[in-house]
């Protein structure tokens, strides 16, 4: 198995070692028994031990395997890598491990009855036996049985022991959870880090459970990062940019090799592949702590100084004036969860569509003073000419497509109806015939001379839970994926684009990129997380069952895949030539949609919506005559 798990116990490192233990009747009692509620139980664990453990201070679980194939459902049977620990104790673990066919528990104490009265084949005998791959199928209903007895008995059991085991803690304190844990990975990379965007729904997860501790650190020890010095070549990029990623390791303190300390250490681009700084990880802080606030109800975090301070930041940062005509960011490639080179430089419908959901959140939590009328000002104003543009020129069905082949070019006027001077030849074939008769969406980017036909699933989700689409067209979007449920959905929700790029086009646009390659990655492949925000966007439109149907379609086999990274295939059919396994954000996609379809009345917390101010003024623009020339007036400047 080759796993490894260590353990920081204060300043000092404890390293585990894994023994050559087996899923055993007995072990499983042990294993479960004490972790069935997603942490270990220190009191009963020293009691099990036989002799006292230090646990005071533990800082850090990294696992890359042990607990994650421990908790794959009909796949227990495999073997148990049982911890060894090197820290103060009195017994070895051995020692506390009786077999439970014995009639004893591993405290001497008689076993509850449950155990005694399992039912279906007997587990393994307490033999170092390994468990081939030839066994798992005919091993699988017994370890389920198993399971059922310990009341883990469903796919969601075994998401929340798989979420909870990739926590990651520093100071002693839950601060985020890890990529993936895969343990068949030969290159961790940096699956081992916490992603800001990664987390969101694992931070939504929790927060939907009532486990906030986890969610208030992570926004805040994220935002001690933010601060950060960071250099690329000797050139700095602004003020409020938020990390990638992050990870926790463990230094020797200064002047003293015997001692270590845990510090944060953050990538903000450029150790990342293709040095892409990350422009929506603000966004979605922005995002996740407003949710933390609607949750939790502890508005203190967000009124914190420190919190303003950073919220301002990512504002200023986003709102800063530039060359550009449009309010729409101006981004480059990969900036969000795209982050390889796919054709979206410029304006990508999904930054938008959070720039958009992060102005809203950040409108309704700043704290109103003298020193930030500047900064709402240009915000409000921001959010009126955003929501205009994505709605009047992002937006397409068969009307506007119609429409746009039958363009005049080459106007030179202000009352142009061809704005973009947008080639009808530019219309690619394959939209003529796939485009539904009653549905629409908002395109993948609008820029001069350039439109992307491409459906995005994120941006037109998120447009949907932002409301950044109107009633009618958010309707529309989710009438397009219920029309073209096969294209988008078909064997494991969801396409994080269609169609993909092919042939030439794949090859002049990713430059040959050999992970991006058609149907596959980021290049039209199928990413359960993306199960959430359908959910969501349902829920707000008022048809969970479009979701609840995409949930049944992801049980079939997302657990037995062991909860892939993304899918492959025009249909979704495989597994992701490099996908991880054990993706978090997979598990944790799943778990929130879950949780929301159950409890549909929390999804409130996670919409925005508009208020009567913003409404008007849109209304205003849209009624405004475009025929007449306007008359120019000097732009007031907002000190932000």
């Amino acid at each position: 198995m080759g796993s490894s798990i260590q353990l920081v116990f204060g300043a000092v490192p404890c390293h585990y070692t894994t023994t050559k233990s087996y899923f055993t009747r007995s072990s499983s009692y042990f294993s479960v028994k004490n972790y069935v509620k997603g942490k270990w139980d220190k009191d009963i664990l020293c009691e099990q031990l036989k002799g006292p453990v230090d646990f005071q201070g533990c800082l850090r679980v990294q696992g890359r395997g042990a607990i994650s194939r421990l908790y794959s459902v009909g796949k227990l049977n495999r073997r148990l890598e049982t911890l060894s620990c090197k820290c103060q104790r009195t017994e070895s673990v051995s020692q506390a491990i009786v077999e439970v066919g014995s009639g004893k528990s591993m405290n001497g104490m008689s076993e509850p009855s449950s155990l005694q009265s399992l039912e279906g084949p007997k587990l393994l005998n307490n033999e170092k036996t390994v468990i081939t791959s030839d066994d798992e199928i005919a091993a699988a209903s017994e370890m389920s049985d198993t399971l059922q007895g310990f009341g883990i008995n469903s796919i969601e059991d075994e998401a929340w022991n798989l979420l909870r085991a990739s926590i990651v803690y520093y100071c002693g304190n839950p601060i985020g959870t890890i990529a993936a844990n895969d343990p068949s990975a030969a290159n961790i990379l940096n699956y081992d880090q916490i992603f800001i965007r990664d987390f969101i729904p694992s931070g939504m997860a929790f927060l939907l459970k009532g486990e906030y501790d986890i969610v208030r650190n992570f926004i805040l020890h994220t935002l001690q990062l933010q601060s950060w010095e960071k250099t690329m070549d000797c050139h700095s990029p602004g003020q409020g940019l938020m990390p990638a990623s992050f990870k926790v390791r463990t230094v020797p303190l200064d002047g003293d090799d015997s001692a270590t300390e845990e510090v944060l250490d953050p990538d903000f681009g450029e150790a990342a592949i293709g040095r892409v700084a990350p422009v929506d990880s603000g966004l979605w802080w922005i995002i996740l702590l407003r949710a933390y606030g609607k949750f939790s109800g502890d508005l203190s975090v967000q009124e914190r100084v420190d919190v303003q301070t950073g919220i301002k930041m990512i504002l200023k940062l986003c709102l800063a004036d530039g060359f550009d005509m449009f309010p729409t960011l101006l981004v480059t490639d990969g900036s969000c969860m795209i982050d390889r080179r796919m054709g979206i430089h410029g304006h990508p419908l999904e930054i938008q569509a959070l720039f958009y959901s992060a102005l809203l959140c950040a409108r309704e939590m700043l704290v109103p003073e003298e020193a930030s009328a500047d900064l709402i000002r240009a915000l409000n104003n921001r959010l009126v000419a955003l929501s205009f543009h994505i709605r009047e020129y992002y937006w397409i069905d068969m009307r506007k497509l119609n429409e746009i082949y039958r363009y005049t070019t080459e106007e030179y006027s202000y009352d142009a109806v061809n704005k973009f001077n947008i080639y009808p030849d530019q219309i690619p074939p394959w939209l003529v015939e796939w485009m539904p008769t009653t549905g629409g969406y908002f395109i993948g980017n609008l820029q001069p001379a350039h439109m992307d036909f491409r459906f995005f699933s994120l941006g037109n989700l998120w447009s949907i839970i932002s409301s950044l689409a109107t009633t009618d067209q958010s309707h529309a979007i989710l009438d397009l994926i219920e029309a073209k449920w096969e294209d988008i959905v078909a064997n494991m929700p969801l396409k994080i684009c269609y169609p993909a790029l092919e042939g030439e086009e794949w090859q002049i646009i990713t430059g040959y990129d050999p992970k991006n390659t058609p149907w596959s990655y980021h290049n039209a492949g199928a990413w359960p997380t993306l199960l959430w925000q359908l959910t969501v966007a349902c829920i707000k439109m008022n048809r969970p069952e479009i979701a609840e149907n995409a949930i049944k379609v992801a049980e079939r086999r997302i657990a037995r895949d062991k909860w892939p990274e993304y899918y492959d295939t025009k249909g979704a059919r495989f597994i992701g030539k490099q996908a991880r396994l054990f993706q978090t954000w997979s598990i944790a996609g799943y778990l929130v949609a879950k949780l929301l379809i159950s409890n549909p009345k929390a999804a409130k917390k996670l919409i925005n919506v508009e208020d009567s101010e913003l409404v008007n003024a849109l209304s205003n623009a849209l009624s405004a005559n475009p025929k007449k020339r306007p008359r120019r007036k000097l732009k007031q400047s907002y000190i932000i």
